[in-house]
């Protein structure tokens, strides 16, 4: 071991060549590392730069705008208001088409035109469905041929129905479902008849048809000429009214006695009270 060795020691060494307080310390040889202003963002929080494309490749075609929609010919402009909307309309009755030139009519609707000439019939061809429209007089006549004519024999009644058209004149359509189980065909007889107007009953020729005449009488107030017992059959018989009618009140018959949906709550519950108090 040397005498410097000896005589400055290696705690003593570090001591000497520490810097002082007060002193200037030494620089690093590394880069600085900038300085960021305040409020400022960090490079680190920078995006990205795009990358360069490569040598040789073509350069993206520059984006262009969309230009805004112009106003279709007609427009209104500022200060001018559309026009207002037409006022719905009620349908007066369906449209009931005549058959296409395409179609051909079949043979037990031609025997049915055949058989009544100068009654005035009109046929329909809808969807694939033949209807033969007969005046109200001659229903139950055009029926019984319906049933027993053996190009067409409609042996099977299966539904008397009817529509209410207010605003038409006659306001009621009354139509008889036929099928005919022997040929394998459908047939739909429509009359049109006046609020108040007697229709001919085909109880006669399907006895089938007493308690469908029964619901459109119950529902729509139609009336049928000749049925053996013509009364209601879904609502009791003190009913006011016919609720398949396009005028009936939302709320029943009371709604045309008390304009107060309340009062007419209360009536009803005072109803169902006295039904279970009694």
């Amino acid at each position: 071991m040397s005498d410097s060795t000896k005589n400055n020691p290696p705690d003593a060494a570090n001591r000497e060549n520490a810097p002082q307080d007060g002193a200037e310390k030494p620089q690093t040889t590394g880069p600085a590392a900038p300085v960021t202003p305040e409020g400022a963002a960090s490079p680190a929080d920078a995006p990205p730069e795009p990358a360069a494309p490569p040598a040789g490749a073509a350069a993206a075609p520059p984006k262009i705008a969309p230009k805004p929609a112009a106003k279709p010919a007609g427009a209104a402009g500022e200060g001018h208001k559309a026009p207002a909307k037409a006022a719905a309309v009620a349908p007066t009755g369906p449209p009931d088409p005549p058959p296409p030139a395409d179609v051909a009519v079949p043979a037990f609707v031609a025997a049915v035109q055949q058989a009544f000439p100068d009654a005035g019939l009109q046929v329909s061809y809808w969807v694939g469905d033949w209807t033969v429209i007969v005046p109200v007089a001659r229903l139950a006549d055009v029926a019984r041929f319906a049933r027993d004519n053996p190009a067409t024999r409609f042996d099977y009644c299966s539904d008397v129905t009817a529509v209410d058209w207010p605003a038409r004149t006659p306001r009621f359509d009354v139509v008889c479902c036929l099928y005919s189980t022997v040929h394998r065909h459908r047939l739909r007889l429509k009359t049109r008849a006046a609020d108040g107007e007697l229709v001919p009953s085909v109880t006669g020729v399907w006895s089938g048809a007493n308690w469908l005449e029964r619901e459109v009488f119950d529902m729509f107030g139609v009336r049928f000429a000749g049925h053996p017992d013509l009364r209601r059959i879904l609502m009791p018989e003190e009913w006011q009214g016919h609720p398949e009618r396009k005028d009936y009140p939302l709320e029943g018959p009371g709604e045309l006695l008390l304009e107060s949906p309340q009062e007419w709550l209360k009536l009803r519950q005072a109803d169902d009270e006295a039904d279970v108090s009694g």
